[in-house]
C-alpha cells in the first residue's frame, strides 16, 4: 500500500481512495493531519524568504533546471 507524505497508509486504487474520502466526509474516520504543523509554517516562511533573496537570473536558472528535469 502506498504511503503518504508523513508515512500514513493510503489506498492504491481510485475506488479505494474514493471510499476513504467518503469515510472522511461522513466522519467515519478522521482526516490525517500534520503531526507538527509548525514545520510546514516555517517551511513556507523559508520558501518566501528564499524567493525574496534570489535575483531574477538565479530564479531563471532554477526554473530552467526544474523544467529540464521535468521534461527529461
Amino acid at each position: 500500500m502506498p504511503k503518504g507524505p508523513q508515512g500514513q497508509k493510503r489506498p492504491a486504487d481510485v475506488i479505494g481512495n474514493a471510499v476513504m474520502v467518503a469515510r472522511i466526509a461522513t466522519g467515519e474516520i478522521e482526516d490525517t493531519e500534520l503531526k507538527q504543523p509548525a514545520k510546514r509554517k516555517s517551511g513556507l516562511a523559508g520558501a518566501k524568504a528564499r524567493a525574496e533573496s534570489l535575483t531574477a537570473e538565479e530564479r531563471k536558472a532554477i526554473a530552467e533546471k526544474a523544467a529540464a528535469a521535468r521534461w527529461e
